[in-house]
């Protein structure tokens, strides 16, 4: 089978199959014609196909949905563009991303909106969701066009990373967002409080001389962020959760009846402020990897579901950026192709289930942007299969992304994607 090939017809059979409900049950097999799941079960298995895949020690799962990737296009070509980073989230199982607004020009406008959907459109592998900067110019001043952004495809609005300092301008915002039914993404920071920190406030800064974020700095903001959108009514999306705290908020304010999600970095629920203790400019990420407490809660939230979604939150990057000084290294992990290994390492450690982690991945980010990944008869044929015990070792070879500083490089990593699937159309194939 080549990648990027129609299929006149594809059956599926063998392996198992994680449904809707969160359940992983044996695949009753699936038949795929002209884009979409035709037939399941019995029909399928007894009909003729041009094609067979064999899933046997396969899991056949819904595509793969990323709340936050940053695609590069406009601008920053030497870090990536939509066709190699969409050709990245492919290989790692995703069938669907929403673009980041942090481009150059910043996505603020319909003009820029309809060109990243024309890239996408032309060159992307997988299906590729707009998310539109809520302030012009991400400079969280002047509010953008929030009917034009929603009228050219914009799934929701947000301020990337950078935080808005003015309360009353993020209430406006929400406001504002909540008259067109916009669901607003915030990665919430204090920048007041965040300063020029760049790590953790911990043990790790300390014994190295490091400018520290303290995690105050993100729950004053999540709290400021809740009682606002408990105001306003507006669907509130809180991207990156870094802290334990953040957690019992996002909790709490759902009791309340606050309409709420979060989503947290795969690197935050793996890694702590310990993987800076080398100076490895790989884990100067933003928000900052904290303190292993915080990563147990992180990781309950997900178990729990408190926590809806699992991002990469990939940031591709030229080698220059990774190469100076740690505080002068550009912040972010090229990530999207081993989010589900990493997560596989939790189920196997025991710490995560694996229908909390597919769960998250799909049906959970899924819901927040107003898609139904379901594996059913006439839905269309967006699936990943992957074999959860072969291994493979993320290397600047096996990589596809332009960023090759992959959070892990010198180890074997457990899951293979042997197949992602695309309306039918495949976008990636391993080496089944």
């Amino acid at each position: 089978m080549n990648a990027g090939s129609q299929y006149e017809s594809l059956k599926i059979t063998g392996g198992s199959l994680f449904g809707s409900e969160g359940v992983e049950s044996d695949n009753p097999g699936l038949l795929i014609k002209n884009g979409k799941i035709v037939a399941m079960g019995a029909e399928a298995i007894s009909a003729n196909a041009d094609t067979t895949f064999d899933a046997s020690g396969c899991v056949v799962t819904p595509g793969f949905i990323d709340l936050c990737c940053n695609l590069r296009e406009p601008g920053n070509g030497q870090k990536g563009n939509i066709a190699s980073e969409t050709q990245a989230a492919a290989h790692g199982g995703f069938t669907t991303v929403c673009a980041s607004p942090e481009t150059s020009p910043v996505n603020d406008s319909s003009a820029v909106t309809h060109l990243i959907r024309d890239g996408a459109s032309s060159r992307g592998s997988v299906r590729v969701l707009p998310v539109g900067a809520i302030t012009r110019g991400l400079d969280g001043e002047l509010l953008s066009d929030l009917a034009g952004l929603k009228n050219a495809g914009c799934v929701a609005v947000s301020n990337g990373s950078r935080g808005i300092k003015n309360a009353r301008i993020l209430r406006r915002c929400m406001a504002y967002a909540q008259t067109f039914g916009l669901t607003v993404m915030f990665s919430p920071e204090n920048q007041s409080l965040a300063a020029d920190g760049y790590a953790h406030d911990g043990q790790v800064t300390t014994r190295l001389g490091l400018l520290g974020i303290p995690e105050v700095a993100e729950t004053a903001a999540v709290m400021e962020m809740l009682l606002l959108a408990e105001e306003t009514g507006v669907k509130l999306h809180l991207s990156q959760l870094s802290s334990g705290r953040s957690v019992e908020m996002v909790a709490d304010a759902r009791r309340r009846g606050v309409q709420v999600t979060a989503d947290v970095a795969m690197h935050q629920l793996c890694f702590t402020e310990e993987a800076l203790a080398g100076f490895d400019s790989r884990f100067h990420v933003r928000p900052p990897l904290r303190s292993e407490a915080d990563r147990q809660a992180l990781v309950a939230g997900v178990e729990s579901g408190v926590i809806d979604a699992i991002v990469s939150q990939h940031q591709p990057h030229d080698s220059a950026a990774k190469q100076a000084p740690l505080p002068a290294t550009e912040p972010g992990l090229s990530s999207i192709e081993s989010v589900l290994s990493l997560g596989l390492e939790l189920v196997k450690s025991g710490e995560l289930s694996r229908e909390r982690l597919l769960t998250a991945l799909t049906y959970g980010p899924g819901r927040i942007v107003g898609l139904s990944p379901e594996l059913v008869p006439g839905a269309n044929a967006d699936l990943c299969i992957f074999r959860p015990t072969a291994s493979w070792q993320p290397s600047e070879q096996s990589l596809v992304s332009t960023g090759k500083h992959a959070p892990l490089l010198d180890r074997a990593l457990p899951g293979t994607v042997e197949l992602t699937l695309v309306a039918g159309r495949p976008v990636w194939v391993g080496n089944h």
